[in-house]
């Protein structure tokens, strides 16, 4: 028998259960895959709390990295033996084994382990598609990221400065802000001591940002727009603090023409090319070493209730990862 981390209700971490799951074989279009690490993500705890919609019971998780066992019938692009990641729907992540639609599959370079792959894909592709999807920067440009340290924040950091790209990021922490910087932020900004859009205008000499990342929602909301420049973007790839305000149409004119957008991964990978396109730059810069990718926090998966009370608690910086 596989196990699995599956809920059947919405709630806290307590809701987790550990159970043991009968997998089964492949269907037409699907694979076996045996897990060798799954990732740890904010993005978990929307599910698990009811913020995003899954019908229940159901399996927790949306990625890892392992070996198919086995292929349905209709699956020529993947064999048994091959190693793999995946990232999204549907829920079961957090199993030692399960079977899945193999169209959701990234094939994994040799070059890359599965500790690292499984904590990166998600946040990897996240800034895939936030650095060359959804505005045209160019070198020189200054940008604000909030949660510098976090798992996106120090892959997007480093892959800013391949582009040429200023970062200014928000950090809660001393500890955290050099972290930051030692993974090519340029300037950070703590949140609980200073005035992010102060902070960022002085940076600017008044300008403002052409675009902010914002993974926190709520609580940064207002102070994302007021860093903005003229006809800046606000870009809300996150909630960790819970969803946005409604949007006052006429406060982003009188705040300078703003634009604001609520982008989702899985519109930036559903088509396979692209998928195919963003994670192969992303694989490029980690097998390369240009991207680094460190993994701080180390779970195994019967801990799931810890791994997200540390995770919501702010505690964790940088990729966490449950090892199998």
């Amino acid at each position: 028998m596989a196990q699995a981390v599956r809920f059947y209700q919405t709630g806290g971490p307590e809701v987790l259960r550990w159970e043991e799951v009968e997998v089964g074989e492949p269907g037409p279009g699907e694979v076996r895959i045996r897990h060798e690490a799954v990732g740890l993500n904010f993005a978990d705890t929307y599910f698990r709390s009811g913020l995003y919609p899954a019908a229940l019971p159901a399996g927790m998780g949306v990625e890892a990295a392992g070996v198919i066992q086995a292929v349905g019938p209709g699956v020529d692009e993947f064999d048994p033996g091959d190693r793999v990641t995946y990232t999204g729907s549907p829920l079961g992540a957090y199993s030692t084994e399960r079977v899945m639609p193999a169209e959701h599959l990234i094939r994994l370079p040799d070059e890359i382990g599965f500790d690292t792959v499984a904590s990166m894909t998600m946040r990897g592709l996240t800034t895939a598609y936030l650095l060359r999807r959804i505005h045209p920067l160019r070198a020189g440009d200054t940008v604000l990221l909030h949660a510098a340290a976090g798992g996106v924040g120090l892959i997007f950091t480093q892959w800013a400065k391949l582009l040429g790209l200023t970062v200014i990021g928000t950090v809660s922490t001393d500890e955290k802000a050099e972290i930051a910087r030692a993974h090519g932020c340029d300037h950070v900004v703590i949140y609980t001591r200073e005035d992010v859009a102060a902070r960022v205008r002085e940076l600017t000499d008044g300008a403002g940002v052409p675009v902010v990342y914002d993974s926190i929602g709520k609580t940064t909301f207002d102070t994302s727009l007021d860093a903005l420049a003229r006809r800046g973007l606000l870009v809300c790839f996150g909630t960790a603090s819970g969803p946005i305000p409604p949007i006052n149409a006429m406060q982003l004119a009188v705040k300078g023409s703003l634009f604001v957008t609520r982008p989702a991964l899985a519109d930036y990978i559903a088509d396979p090319a692209e998928r195919a396109e963003l994670a192969g730059e992303l694989f490029a810069h980690v097998a390369a070493g240009r991207i680094r990718i460190e993994i701080n926090q180390r779970y195994e998966l019967p801990d799931a209730v810890r791994a997200h009370r540390d995770l919501e608690s702010g505690r964790s910086i940088g990729s966490s990862v449950f090892t199998l």
